[in-house]
């Protein structure tokens, strides 16, 4: 990194996957790296969050001043579209207005990218979403529609980057390959106590390592179907750090 980027902060927004709860922590492992030595990391990942949580959110952000901000979000606006159960949960945990969908998505979206726009100098970037579960060809209809809304999502999430005139991370892109390349297992049924056994169990009591947890629960990518294990989420270390180092 040259001297003129010394210093350089950058605001990561999203939810689970970025605030590190039960899954791979990209931002420490970006931490790691000698090149980001003096990169500022700013985390305002919270799980859980949709895109209208993190909208209401984008305060914080502003008043930083960062110099780049990462905006990763949108995995539980699918969540919440596919499994009603879900949604129910997250309309009262999460004090949603309304449903969650793809037109609430792409205005939330775009409004967070204009308000950091109008009211910091930051360059921008908008990363795409990894897909839940890892069998592209499903015939399970649950999967089908998971993986139609994640190539959805990720379209959206393009064409407002292009229109916004901020930068497109392709993470979906990236991750629907090495899926396509290995496929695995279907993601069928959303369990919060599974995902809690996987978190408090396995992680916190017996000490397994998250490649541990995803190899006992047969996925390749994922820990548990939703989460990222180390494999897919340095995919995603690697595209940020392209847009850190750019």
């Amino acid at each position: 990194m040259s001297q003129q980027d010394a210093h350089t902060t950058i605001a990561c927004l999203g939810s689970s996957t970025t605030a590190a709860r039960g899954t791979f922590d990209w931002i420490a492992e970006l931490k790691k790296r000698p090149q980001n030595r003096t990169v500022r990391f700013l985390n305002f990942g919270v799980g859980g969050d949709l895109s209208y949580n993190t909208l209401q959110k984008n305060h914080q952000v502003i008043e930083a001043a960062p110099d780049k901000v990462l905006i990763l979000i949108g995995s539980n606006d699918i969540l919440a579209t596919v499994f009603p159960h879900v949604k129910r949960i997250y309309i009262l945990w999460k004090r949603l207005p309304q449903e969650p969908s793809v037109t609430w998505f792409r205005e939330n979206l775009q409004q967070i990218i204009r308000q950091i726009k109008a009211q910091t100098s930051a360059q921008i970037a908008v990363a795409s979403l990894a897909e839940v579960g890892e069998a592209p060809e499903s015939k399970n209809i649950v999967q089908q529609q998971l993986n139609m809304l994640f190539r959805s999502y990720a379209e959206i999430i393009k064409e407002v980057a292009e229109v916004e005139g901020v930068r497109y991370l392709p993470f979906y892109e990236r991750f629907h390959d090495a899926v396509l390349a290995s496929p695995g297992r279907a993601f069928t049924r959303f369990s919060f106590l599974s995902f809690y056994r996987d978190y408090l169990l396995r992680e916190f009591v017996l000490r397994y390592n998250f490649d541990k947890i995803a190899q006992l629960n047969g996925w390749q990518f994922h820990i548990d179907g939703v989460h990222l294990n180390t494999r897919g989420g340095v995919m995603l270390v690697d595209l940020v750090q392209e847009f850190l180092t750019s």
